[in-house]
């Protein structure tokens, strides 16, 4: 008997210190609509998403962390974090190979990820643009990229 597609291909989403509200609920919208399996929060600035119109945080898994040792201590096993982060250490989105099992992590516009989420991560990725994006546009570019590279290493 095969596995389902969660235990052999999944993947989440989330925010780092989340500053607004809207910006959280578009990106859970997008999550849902390009097939993720859960959504996630670490830090204090997050609440009860309006612009979450299609009421993903109902629909599929959520998951709120304090802080991001919580966060890390807390990862499914085998997962790899994905961090996106315009940095130079960064592989560009166009060339990178996503993995089966992973999550991505964005930061908040104002902040970014942190060092600490930097470090953690197993991969960086970024795309071209003159300036920071919403990130919620940043997250569904990333989520559009994952759905059209296919096969998954």
């Amino acid at each position: 008997m095969q596995p389902d597609n969660f235990t052999t291909n999944f993947f989440g989403i989330g925010i780092l210190h989340g500053k607004t509200p809207e910006n959280l609920g578009v990106l859970w919208r997008t999550a849902q609509n390009m097939g993720a399996s859960y959504i996630f929060t670490i830090g204090k600035r997050y609440a009860n998403q309006a612009s979450d119109t299609h009421n993903a945080v109902k629909s599929m898994p959520y998951f709120h962390y304090e802080t991001f040792s919580d966060f890390f201590k807390h990862l499914p096993k085998g997962v790899r974090i994905v961090g996106v982060e315009k940095t130079e250490v960064a592989e560009n989105l166009e060339d990178f190979n996503h993995p089966k099992r992973c999550l991505y992590l964005l930061g908040a516009e104002d902040h970014g990820l942190s060092k600490e989420a930097i470090d953690a991560s197993h991969f960086l990725v970024q795309f071209p643009s003159e300036h920071s994006l919403n990130v919620a546009v940043a997250g569904s570019i990333v989520l559009y990229d994952r759905g059209r590279k296919k096969p998954f290493q």
